[in-house]
């Protein structure tokens, strides 16, 4: 659900103020979101400081991998509507089992699998645009999505194997490191140093205020999530999590309904019956998986 109303927010953000800018520089307030956190974290987890270099390599490397997902996703929402990039999160749980099972030897039982496939199912059928058959196939928004599932996972896969190794919140400090990382290379880039500053300056208040939320909303569906990684198979944790899709079209009602002038979903009786179906697949795979 966090996620969901993230993804609204994202698309508003890069509407408004990235439609003809460089989505890269968005990023740069996800990455010092994690560093305000750092201190409290190390305060209450001073054992972060004893983790191995290689150890904490590879943990950087999940939040530069994350990172890197996320830039995919702002290109593809920038050029894209939310409702049709949201439903290439459906590859996540495909990528994350493979992975998951090459790696971890994580397997699943016919139930779960069954409910993983009517999650996965309901999020694909609340997608579905009858009477467009004809568009052209959109290359690069899959290539986008496609690559993004995958880095996605494998930034997952990462932070699994150290959350139940070392301990789940001095995981999350060196992920948070190396996010801020990615954000100060992109800071050494002139263009991108420049369009962050102005951007400060004409836009201060709304900026601000706006991508602050919306990034605290990010971040606790992020913390949700990778808390879960610690509890379920990383295929399970990442098919519950495309339920997203099926709450981004729930809240571009609302908004379609609340506030029209920024957003407008198809409320027709089909579209909404076709809703109610996925709604209802969606539950019952969730109900199968954590039973």
């Amino acid at each position: 659900m966090l996620w969901a109303v993230s993804v609204h927010l994202d698309k508003y953000l890069v509407d408004r103020f990235f439609k003809n800018s460089n989505v890269a520089v968005l990023l740069l307030f996800t990455a010092f979101v994690g560093v305000v956190l750092l201190p409290f974290i190390g305060f209450f987890k001073p054992s972060v400081l004893r983790l191995g270099l290689g150890s904490i390599a590879l943990i950087m490397l999940s939040g530069i991998f994350y990172m890197t997902a996320m830039l995919l996703y702002l290109r593809a929402l920038q050029s894209e509507e939310a409702s049709v990039v949201a439903p290439f999160f459906q590859a996540g749980p495909l990528f994350g089992y493979v992975l998951a099972y090459l790696v971890l030897g994580e397997t699943l039982s016919g139930r779960q699998i069954a409910g993983g496939a009517l999650i996965i199912v309901g999020a694909l059928i609340v997608s579905l645009r009858f009477g467009r058959l004809r568009e052209t196939f959109k290359a690069r928004l899959a290539m986008l999505m496609l690559t993004c599932g995958f880095i996605m996972a494998l930034s997952g896969l990462i932070f699994k194997v150290f959350a139940l190794k070392v301990e789940f919140w001095t995981t999350i400090f060196w992920m948070f490191v190396g996010e801020a990382m990615f954000g100060a290379a992109l800071l050494t880039i002139t263009a991108y140093r420049r369009e962050f500053l102005q951007l400060l300056r004409t836009n201060t208040a709304a900026l601000i205020s706006i991508n602050a939320s919306n990034e605290l909303i990010n971040l606790g569906g992020g913390l949700g999530n990778r808390f879960a990684l610690t509890l379920a198979p990383l295929s399970l944790v990442q098919a519950i999590g495309s339920t997203t899709t099926l709450f981004v079209f729930a809240f571009g009602i609302i908004v379609s309904v609340v506030c029209p002038r920024f957003g407008r979903e198809d409320l027709s009786g089909r579209n909404l019956a076709q809703k109610g179906v996925a709604a209802a697949l969606v539950a019952a795979g969730v109900a199968l998986v954590t039973r």
